[in-house]
């Protein structure tokens, strides 16, 4: 079997030496080009693995080069070489389709890695994950196409669509169809962890840098070493974390809490949110220049709104993992139902379509699921009912479960409604009242979780135990 080849551009000869050298060492040949007419030339002529170009050329530069390539050699990635500090270039670089980038002076272990995670790009993934992203309306169409793109390169990605669209999914799909699918994928919601928590659980600390850091701790982005890192929720970054962040891409180390040298760190970097960074930033809550560092390539996930003939698709497959899940016959939808969820709002999206069939699926007493057990009226009287003034937030409460046992059980509950299984009722029951809450603050956890009278904690903890998170 052949060696893999790269193609080294570069007018100076002792980089061109070092280059070499060190991906002589990896067991790869190279070809030499100290100008774009012989990079071209090699292109045709040879066909490598992949290319290594500088940034500045005699005859051009290397941002030529990148969209020659991805115009006529799509297939195979490119790296830019650029100077230190050159952000604007290699960003430029990034947003043109090269796989990633490398700062003079080179670090040899970060160009190894690189090296390492471009020629993987070769191998196509064993399964095509956006099989789980169900529909064929255009906007899914573009969708999954950007998804297919971007999975090749290791630019960072910023994933922007409302709550409930499935945020998470997409990025896993980037993950699992990339060269790092057989690493780690850490997924962390930024907007969940105390401020003053921040800082540490992202980078790490060392012994004794704060109270009750009994030990030194690896940070996420040291935990997704060698795979990829989401951190969802990415407005919720406190300014000063922001700083750090921004460090760190610019970087690619970290320095943990209490340390006095960085660590060196190999992600790719994921970020989402349902908020608009722009008007986050003319408020001065994100800084313009992080977003410009993560937002390098930009994906947009539709709300359901905007691909309703999806649904009918999206509910079946929904309803075939419930079968799975349960171990039973998948329960179908009849035109009545199908015709009710087509013609529903959905303000929480796949989320809540989620909800609604799981809800219909536990109440349905046969086969076919009809629109009188999918419940809607319940989901509006409920969220009517939580709109009412209160003093006493467990009134909301109490309000709450009166409808959801007259769904459950038509009547007041009793031992019978139980049937040997209450932790499992009582969860039902709790799982339509956040359901409710959510619907009610069209899925603004900081509004839902004041009208149950809870903690923001709290609330993100219950949803994630019932499984209504992203």
């Amino acid at each position: 079997m052949s060696k893999p080849t790269v193609l080294l551009v570069d007018d100076e000869p002792d980089i061109l030496q070092l280059l070499e050298i060190t991906l002589a060492r990896m067991n790869l040949s190279t070809l030499r080009a100290t100008t774009l007419a012989e990079a071209r030339a090699h292109l045709d002529n040879h066909r490598p693995d992949l290319c290594l170009t500088d940034m500045k050329l005699p005859d051009g530069n290397g941002l030529t080069l990148i969209e020659h390539m991805q115009h006529n050699y799509p297939e195979i990635p490119v790296a830019m070489i650029t100077a230190h500090g050159s952000v604007e270039s290699a960003i430029e670089a990034l947003k043109l389709g090269a796989f990633d980038f490398v700062t003079k002076p080179l670090a040899l272990n970060k160009l190894r890695e690189l090296v390492q995670h471009a020629l993987k790009v070769q191998t196509p993934a064993v399964t095509d994950g956006t099989r789980e992203m169900i529909g064929e309306a255009p906007p899914m169409v573009r969708l999954r196409s950007q998804v297919h793109k971007v999975a090749r390169s290791q630019a960072p990605v910023h994933i922007q669509g409302e709550s409930g669209v499935g945020k998470e999914v997409v990025a896993r799909l980037i993950h699992q169809l990339s060269p790092r699918a057989g690493m780690p994928f850490i997924a962390v919601n930024c907007g969940a962890i105390p401020p003053e928590l921040v800082e540490s659980e992202l980078f790490g600390h060392r012994k004794g840098a704060f109270t009750g850091a009994q030990n030194d701790k690896a940070g996420l982005f040291q935990a997704a070493s060698g795979g990829t890192l989401l951190l969802d929720e990415v407005a919720d970054l406190p300014l000063p974390v922001q700083v750090k962040l921004l460090r760190v891409i610019q970087e690619k180390a970290v320095l943990p809490v209490g340390a006095e040298t960085e660590v060196a760190t190999d992600v790719r970097l994921l970020s989402a949110t349902h908020k608009d960074l722009g008007h986050e930033i003319r408020e001065g809550r994100f800084r313009d220049d992080l977003y410009y560092r993560i937002n390098v390539i930009g994906i947009h996930v539709p709300s359901l709104r905007e691909r309703q003939e999806d649904i009918p698709a999206l509910a079946e497959h929904l309803l075939h993992q419930m079968a799975i899940e349960h171990q039973t016959v998948a329960k179908r939808l009849d035109e009545t139902a199908i015709d009710a969820l087509a013609s529903h709002d959905f303000p929480g999206n796949v989320r809540e379509l989620e909800n609604v069939l799981t809800r219909a699926n536990a109440l349905c007493e046969g086969e076919i699921i009809s629109s009188s057990d999918l419940q809607f009226e319940a989901f509006i009287s409920a969220a009517s009912a939580a709109s009412q003034p209160t003093r006493d937030p467990r009134a909301l409460s109490d309000s709450a479960n009166s409808k959801v046992d007259t769904v459950l059980a038509g009547d007041t509950p009793g031992l019978a409604d139980v049937n040997g299984a209450l932790e499992t009722y009582m969860e039902d029951i709790e799982r339509n009242i956040l359901n409710d809450a959510m619907l009610k603050n069209r899925w603004n956890r900081t509004a839902a979780a004041k009208a149950l009278g809870i903690s923001f904690r709290s609330l993100r903890y219950r949803l994630k135990k019932l499984g209504l998170e992203d």
